[in-house]
C-alpha cells in the first residue's frame, strides 16, 4: 500500500471514531441523564464539554504539531481518546461523566488538529479534495452508525455505558498502528516558542461566553450569564490583540491575507453555525414532541447522513478537477434551501421531513470537502498544522454557537422547566399552547439558520484559487 493511503486509512479511522462517539452520546443523552440523575446543566455539558475542549485546544495542538511533529501528537491523541472512552464508560455521576468527556475531547482535538495536515502533506493538490472528502465521509458514516447504535445500545441490556466500550479496542489498535506505520513528512520547527497567553485567553473567552449563553438559555438571563458572555467577548478581543503582537502566535492571523484562505475560513464558520444545531433540534422534536424512543429517533436522522456520504466523495473528486468555488457555493445554497423548507413547511412525520433532510445532507456533502481542500491548498507548507487546527476550531466554534442559539431561541418561547425536562429525558406533560409555541420556535430557528447559511455563500463565491504554489515555501510565517 502506498504511504499516502496508509495515512488516509488511519486518519479515516480517527474521524470515524470521533464523530461516532459524539452522535452516540447525543441520541442516548436522555437515557444517560435519567440513569445518572444528572441535572439539566450537567446533561448539556456532557455534549458541550466534549465539543468545547475540542474547540479550545485545536489551535494549541495545531501549533504544537508544527513545532514538535504532527505524527507524534496524532498518536498521543488516539491514546488519550481511548483512555477517555474507558473512563466515560465507568462514570458514576453526571459531573464525573462531564470531566471524563473532557479527557476524551482532548484526545479528539489532537486527532482533528493533525488529520487534515497529515493528508495535505502526502496527497498532491490534484488528489486532496478526494482524500479530504473521503475522510469527511468516514466521519459522517460514523454519525450514521452512531445515531442507530446509540439508540440500540442505550435501550439494550448492555445499557448506555456500552456506547463507550466500542472505542476501546478500535482505539487501541489504531494507536499501535499509527505508532508503527506513520512517519513524519513535515519539518518540525522546534525553535519556535509557544503562545501561553493566547492559549489562555482563547480557551477562557470561548468557555465563559458559551457558559453564559447556555446558563442563560436554561436558567434565565440574569446578571451572571450576561456577565459571563461579556467577559468571554473581552477575552476573545484581547486574544486577537495578543496574536498580532507575539512572534509565534497560536493563530497565525497573517494567513488571513491570503484571499482563498480567509474566504474558506469565513464560509467554514458560517456554514457550521447554520447546520450545527439541526440534529439536536430534530432530536428534541422527535423525542419530545413525537415521543419516539432513542433508536427510532436515530433512524429518522439517517437520511441526512446518507445523503452527505453519497455526495461527499463525488464533490471532492470533482472539485479536484474543476475547482472548489462552484461546489462549495452550491453546497451552502442547497443547505439554505433545506433550512428554509424546515422553517416554512409545517412539521409532520418521517415522510414530511425526508425531503429537507436529504437536501441538508446533500448540501453538506457538496460543501465540506471542497471548502477544506481550498483552505489547505492556500496554506504554506510550514503552517498547515496551525491551519488545520484553525479550520477545525472554527467548525467546532460554529457548532457550539449554533447549539447556544438553538437553546436560546427555544427557551425564549418554552418554559425552562419544560425544556429541561425534555432534555433530561424525564416525562413531562405539554399543553397544546406550549406545544404550539415550541413548534413555532423551531420554525423561527430554522429560518434564522437558513439566513446564516445563505450569507455563507458570499465568502465561498469570493474565494479564488491561490496563484502561488505554497508547497515550495519552507520557512517562516507570512510577512
Amino acid at each position: 500500500m502506498q504511504y499516502k493511503y496508509v495515512v488516509l486509512t488511519n486518519t479515516t479511522v480517527g474521524a470515524f471514531m470521533a464523530v461516532l462517539d459524539s452522535n452516540i452520546v447525543l441520541i442516548a443523552l436522555p437515557t444517560i441523564s435519567d440513569d445518572l440523575h444528572a441535572s439539566p446543566f450537567e446533561s448539556v455539558w456532557i455534549i458541550m464539554g466534549y465539543i468545547l475542549v475540542n474547540a479550545s485546544l485545536l489551535l494549541t495542538f495545531g501549533r504544537l504539531s508544527d513545532v514538535f511533529g504532527r505524527v507524534r501528537l496524532y498518536n498521543v491523541g488516539f491514546a488519550v481518546f481511548t483512555v477517555g472512552s474507558g473512563l466515560s464508560s465507568v462514570a458514576p455521576s453526571g459531573l464525573s461523566l462531564v470531566l471524563f468527556r473532557l479527557v476524551q475531547g482532548s484526545g479528539g482535538a489532537l486527532i482533528f488538529a493533525n488529520a487534515a495536515a497529515l493528508l495535505t502533506d502526502v496527497f498532491p493538490p490534484t488528489e486532496r479534495g478526494r482524500a479530504l472528502g473521503l475522510n469527511q465521509v468516514a466521519g459522517t458514516l460514523g454519525s450514521v452508525l452512531g445515531l442507530a447504535l446509540g439508540g440500540i445500545l442505550a435501550g439494550s441490556f448492555l445499557g448506555w455505558r456500552s456506547i463507550f466500550w466500542i472505542n476501546i479496542p478500535v482505539g487501541a489498535f489504531a494507536t499501535l498502528w499509527a505508532h508503527f506505520k506513520l512517519k513524519e513528512t513535515s519539518q518540525p520547527r522546534r525553535g519556535e516558542k509557544q503562545d501561553p497567553l493566547g492559549n489562555i485567553l482563547f480557551a477562557a473567552g470561548l468557555a465563559t461566553f458559551l457558559l453564559g449563553l447556555m446558563f442563560g438559555a436554561l436558567a434565565g438571563w440574569t446578571a451572571f450569564p450576561l456577565g459571563a458572555m461579556g467577559a468571554g467577548v473581552l477575552c476573545i478581543s484581547a486574544f486577537v490583540v495578543v496574536e498580532t503582537k507575539v512572534k509565534y502566535p497560536m493563530m497565525d492571523l497573517s494567513l488571513f491575507r491570503i484571499r482563498a484562505f480567509a474566504s474558506g475560513m469565513a464560509a467554514n464558520l458560517l456554514a457550521s453555525m447554520a447546520r450545527g444545531g439541526v440534529s439536536l433540534v430534530l432530536v428534541f422534536y422527535f423525542q419530545g414532541v413525537l415521543l419516539l424512543d432513542a433508536f427510532t429517533a436515530g433512524l429518522q436522522l439517517i437520511p441526512f447522513s446518507v445523503a452527505f456520504v453519497t455526495l461527499g466523495p463525488l464533490s471532492g473528486y470533482l472539485s479536484d478537477r474543476f475547482g472548489s468555488r462552484g461546489f462549495a457555493t452550491a453546497g451552502v445554497l442547497v443547505i439554505s434551501t433545506a433550512l428554509f423548507w424546515f422553517g416554512l413547511v409545517p412539521f409532520g412525520g418521517f415522510y414530511q421531513m425526508l425531503p429537507p433532510l436529504l437536501l441538508a445532507g446533500a448540501g453538506g456533502g457538496m460543501f465540506v470537502a471542497p471548502n477544506v481542500a481550498s483552505i489547505m491548498n492556500a496554506t504554506p507548507t510550514p503552517r498547515r498544522g496551525v491551519a488545520s487546527g484553525m479550520s477545525s476550531t472554527l467548525v467546532n466554534t460554529g457548532f457550539l454557537l449554533s447549539l447556544g442559539i438553538a437553546f436560546a431561541v427555544m427557551a425564549a418561547s418554552v418554559p425552562s422547566t419544560v425544556l429541561q425536562a425534555i432534555f433530561s429525558g424525564t416525562s413531562v406533560s405539554i399543553s397544546p399552547l406550549q406545544l404550539e409555541n415550541f413548534i413555532n420556535s423551531l420554525h423561527g430557528l430554522f429560518l434564522l439558520l437558513g439566513f446564516i447559511s445563505l450569507f455563507s455563500a458570499v465568502p465561498t463565491f469570493m474565494a479564488k484559487k491561490p496563484k502561488v504554489k505554497y508547497e515550495a515555501v519552507e520557512s517562516g510565517p507570512l510577512d
